[in-house]
């Protein structure tokens, strides 16, 4: 977004312009510097990252949230994106351009619950079928260290491993070891980290920022995040960073790459639902691999809209503020 706008100080992260680390600041009554605030990504707000922006607003703002309806909601409680749409209290757009290309095509048909084969001349969307999950692992490392680089052109640092979950035999933790021997070797004397490892920071649950390792000092782990440096303290690091070449769906959200690769080992069955492929497919630009050895768990995981259902107060709340209308 800042490179669309020209203006490096346009686009903040959500988490800055509250702690006043990015944007304009704060008023003299405590309120955002602003007339208008548009939020990317919108289905990602939990509900008390929400309440504080608007609490945040000074009287006579204007708010603009966006998003697609169709991706996994907010690590966090809540589910305001698709409460605010259900009770209609405010003005709705629908603005949807499908993303141009075979994974456009592909992501697509999902979001209407249809796993379609796409042609895909210049390999921009890879099917890998692997048999367990120790293939699962080496042929993701192969992908993103050499294949997607010498095929499509990206490099390493450009390409994303999503996957359901930390645990398990081909989790987040398992690449991300498997990836870091292959991409930046090293001793890991900093809590398992080394200088330009890739890194998620998570200071808080919900909100991680990506970012690579700078250094390590007697004040911590120096890490260039996604608005700015951040030093971790050495009791925080194994509580709060994680190895970030591979992420869960929650993580990638709100972010896109150039190349993605997502990882579905024969065990992740269970946890994929359509908003979840929708979500880690979507992160994708050019090119999309999927590593997959949950067979016909995948396209039945489109088909079916079902996925556990969160119990809010937020729509109920605003009923009574819906304009009724009389013939």
């Amino acid at each position: 977004l800042a490179r669309a706008t020209g203006a490096d100080d346009t686009a903040v992260t959500v988490a800055g312009l509250l702690a006043g680390d990015e944007g304009p600041g704060r008023d003299a009554e405590g309120a955002l510097a602003l007339d208008l605030l548009v939020v990317l990504d919108a289905p990602q707000l939990d509900v008390e990252t929400a309440a504080m922006l608007v609490e945040s607003l000074p009287d006579g703002a204007r708010l603009v949230l966006s998003g697609d309806p169709g991706v996994l909601w907010s690590a966090g409680p809540g589910r305001v994106f698709a409460d605010l749409l259900s009770a209609r209290c405010c003005p709705q757009v629908v603005s949807r351009t499908p993303d141009p290309g075979p994974v456009g095509e592909l992501t697509s048909g999902i979001g209407i619950g249809e796993l379609n084969q796409v042609e895909a001349p210049g390999k921009e969307v890879v099917l890998v079928p692997v048999r367990d999950p120790a293939e699962a692992i080496h042929r993701t490392v192969q992908l993103v260290a050499d294949s997607v680089p010498r095929a499509i052109g990206v490099p390493a640092e450009h390409t994303q491993v999503i996957t359901p979950g930390h645990g398990g035999a081909a989790g987040t933790r398992a690449l991300n070891a498997a990836l870091k021997e292959r991409l930046n070797p090293g001793p890991g004397r900093f809590g398992g980290f080394d200088p330009d490892d890739r890194v998620a920071h998570a200071p808080a649950p919900g909100r991680t920022t990506l970012g690579r390792v700078v250094r390590a000092d007697a004040e911590g782990l120096h890490l260039e995040c996604e608005g700015g440096s951040v030093v971790v303290p050495k009791e925080r690091v194994e509580r709060e960073v994680r190895h970030g070449w591979a992420l869960t769906a929650h993580q990638a959200a709100g972010r896109r790459w150039p190349a993605v690769v997502v990882v579905l080992p024969g065990d992740a069955a269970q946890a994929l639902s359509r908003p979840w492929v929708y979500t880690a497919f979507s992160r994708a630009e050019r090119h999309l691999s999927v590593v997959q050895g949950v067979e016909q768990a995948l396209p039945r995981a489109v088909a079916e809209r079902l996925w556990k259902d969160r119990t809010t107060r937020l729509q109920t709340l605003l009923r009574p503020q819906v304009p009724t209308t009389t013939a």
